[in-house]
């Protein structure tokens, strides 16, 4: 078996694994790190949660520390303390284990500079602020002992700070495409000195309308760059995209393209439109879910199901592009610390969103884009462990269950909840931005800006069968009605 030591890595980094608790290298960070190292273009696709930004970011600082002058890497080793053990191999991460601050890497000064200023050799692209802040800790995290300075920009937030910041000089450049290209209008970055560009998440970035940022970007970065794609899905958009500016890439699959997790766990629970907020309070409730994402089609639904949530007693708080990023930065720590009990996400939020041990992760609203299915689940079942993804389907999401079915290429299981079974003399209704009465889920395009929630009208009509108790939402652990296998 593989270690990173016999990747060829530096003791600087292995000893900054190490102390994370990553004990073996998982298939994708095996396959990537010895060809990123190489020099060679990659294009590279793995199961969302299997270690891809581990596997750009690590050969990414053994080459920038290639470049640097022998004497410096050798003064820096010095000033740090010697531990037991520190070039132990290292690679998958343990239960328990620590993380790192987001920040930016300070480092010591490489003596490399433009005008006084050292310049940007590498620039990693990211589609959201969650994933562009998840990266830049990552960065961190593994350049502890080297003499590289990091930061990251992206938008929400003042942009002087983030002048200064670059000013003072940095080696890696983790941003956004709007909040990158402000800096460039503004000339207050020079991106002529990049010798890696990493486009993240290409995918989300296309759906998200970005193509002509990345164009615009490919022009501003050096020309005999090594260009890397890293994502948990590749479409025919962008390979094609890829053709045009990659170099004799190296396809690494170390999946079948747009699979989910063996570890998560998947299961549909189909009930009416207009009872899916009751629904998922009772199973949160009776189930004692402590640490539940749940995601929405749009942003006007994140917020309305979080206060149906609060109102029955849950604590729950949403995330999405409306929200500043001090409170999306504050939501998503109350979270992961505990304080809050269920957090309601939009798929733009979906990317970056790294919860250790995350057990549940519940589609309120099945996403219009089947692809983004995979990515949503993909935040439970992270390195190994298990998971648990449910998604609530209404009659008018039928087509979009079809087309997420298809791309997964087998039937997720489905189970009627005593009390909410749906009523099927209820017709579809159309879902702003769906494909509920054409060809089926599946199809491509931006997402966020449909309006309704993804459940159409407000509906008066009765949803047939009784309607079960309010549900108790005590601390207790109490058993859930067992689910009868669904007839469909």
């Amino acid at each position: 078996m593989n270690s990173f030591k016999s990747l060829g890595l530096r003791a600087e980094i292995l000893r900054a694994i190490a102390e994370q608790g990553y004990t073996e290298p998982t298939p994708i960070q095996q396959q990537s790190i010895p060809v990123v190292m190489s020099g060679r273009d990659v294009m590279a696709s793995a199961q969302t949660g299997t270690g891809k930004t581990a596997g750009f970011t690590l050969p990414l600082l053994q080459r920038l520390c290639e470049d640097l002058p022998p004497q410096e890497m050798a003064e820096k080793s010095a000033a740090e303390p010697k531990v037991e053990g520190q070039n132990k191999p290292i690679l998958r991460k343990n239960r328990g284990a620590g993380s790192q601050p987001t920040g930016q890497s300070t480092g010591q000064s490489t003596g490399r500079s433009t005008g006084g200023r050292r310049p940007i050799r590498a620039l990693i692209v990211t589609p959201t602020r969650e994933l562009a802040a998840q990266v830049g800790e990552s960065v961190k995290t593994y350049s502890k002992y080297l003499p590289i300075r990091s930061t990251v920009i992206f938008g929400g937030v003042k942009i002087n700070p983030q002048i200064s910041k670059l000013r003072q000089g940095v080696d890696i450049l983790v941003a956004t495409p709007g909040r990158l290209l402000d800096h460039v209008n503004q000339q207050t970055v020079d991106l002529s000195q990049v010798d890696v560009l990493i486009l993240d998440e290409a995918d989300r970035m296309l759906d998200m309308g970005f193509i002509h940022d990345i164009r615009k970007i490919l022009t501003l970065v050096a020309e005999d760059r090594q260009t890397l794609l890293f994502s948990a899905t590749f479409s025919r958009e962008i390979k094609q995209l890829a053709d045009s500016f990659l170099r004799s890439p190296e396809l690494i699959e170390v999946a079948r393209r747009n699979s989910a997790a063996e570890t998560v766990d998947q299961l549909v629970y189909p009930v009416d439109r207009d009872r899916k907020s009751e629904l998922l309070s009772f199973i949160i409730g009776s189930r004692n879910w402590q640490q539940v994402l749940v995601f929405t089609r749009t942003k006007h639904g994140a917020n309305r199901l979080t206060k149906h949530l609060q109102k029955d007693g849950l604590t729950a708080a949403a995330i999405h592009g409306n929200k500043s990023q001090g409170a999306r930065t504050r939501a998503l720590s109350s979270f992961k610390a505990g304080d809050i009990r269920v957090l309601v996400a939009t798929d733009i939020a979906a990317r970056g969103l790294d919860i250790d041990l995350l057990p549940h992760v519940v589609n309120y609203e099945l996403p219009n884009v089947a692809e983004d299915y995979v990515h949503r689940i993909g935040r439970t079942g992270r390195a190994g462990n298990e998971g648990q993804a449910v998604s609530l389907v209404c009659v008018d999401e039928k087509q979009l269950l079809r087309g997420i079915e298809r791309l997964l290429k087998k039937d997720i299981p489905k189970e009627v909840i005593s009390g909410y079974e749906p009523d099927l003399s209820i017709p579809p209704e159309p879902i702003p931005n769906g494909r509920n009465n054409t060809r089926g889920g599946g199809g491509r395009g931006r997402q966020g800006s449909g309006g309704g929630g993804g459940r159409g009208r407000s509906s008066s009509r009765p949803s047939g069968g009784s309607r079960s108790p309010k549900p108790v939402l005590n601390k207790g652990r109490s058993s859930s009605p067992k689910p009868r296998r669904s007839s469909s």
